[in-house]
């Protein structure tokens, strides 16, 4: 009897030990998954940052070369461009880098699909229009609605290889890209309507004289 009486008392212990490092693992448990919630929040919030950061930057870069610029006097050019560069200079001073975790694999398509890109990028200058259609194609393979025009396969391929961070970034630059494309392209059509029409307007001064 007295060493039933033992026996039961040193299994009541192990089941209170093992009860109290069971309570004990599930409160550790919580305290990690509401960590995890507040460390994902951290990568969003400094992603919305470098997300800002680059647009801030595209803005300030876009309103140096509009055409607005290229209308003003040298004085008032070289004021606005004084603060421009200030404001550049202030939002380059704010460095947010959050690393994507990537396998072999991702990281290799990352890199081609970035080659890609930057070839493209290399040929604006001698043909500008044959590169935005090409981005075109490019942009369409990343979006997930049904694009306008063509898709680039190969590089829809190569962009689902990449971690899901990164398919994102590489949206976002493309994005980008268009936007500096098309700015440049009304830019350039505006400057060629105002020579045209500095054109027509000495043709017709030379017209009159003669008339």
């Amino acid at each position: 009897m007295a060493q039933a009486k033992i026996n039961a008392k040193a299994n009541e212990g192990r089941f209170c030990r093992s009860s109290s490092m069971a309570d004990r693992s599930s409160r550790l448990l919580e305290s990690l998954d509401q960590l995890e919630l507040r460390v994902e929040a951290l990568r969003e919030a400094a992603t919305a940052i470098e997300q800002e950061r680059e647009i801030l930057l595209e803005m300030i870069h876009s309103i140096q070369n509009s055409q607005d610029m290229r209308q003003i006097s040298d004085g008032e050019r070289e004021e606005l461009n004084l603060t421009a560069n200030r404001l550049m200079g202030r939002t380059l001073t704010v460095e947010v880098s959050v690393e994507t975790i990537r396998n072999p694999q991702q990281q290799e398509s990352l890199k081609h699909a970035t080659r890609i890109i930057d070839e493209v990028v290399s040929k604006f200058l001698n043909d500008l229009g044959n590169a935005k259609s090409h981005l075109m194609s490019l942009y369409s393979a990343c979006s997930s609605e049904v694009p306008p025009g063509p898709v680039d396969q190969k590089f829809q391929s190569i962009v689902i290889g990449c971690a899901l961070e990164d398919q994102k970034k590489i949206k976002r630059r493309l994005e980008t890209l268009l936007r500096n494309i098309e700015s440049s392209d009304k830019a350039i059509k505006l400057l060629e309507h105002s020579k045209g029409a500095g054109s027509l307007a000495l043709q017709q001064n030379a017209d009159s004289r003669f008339n």
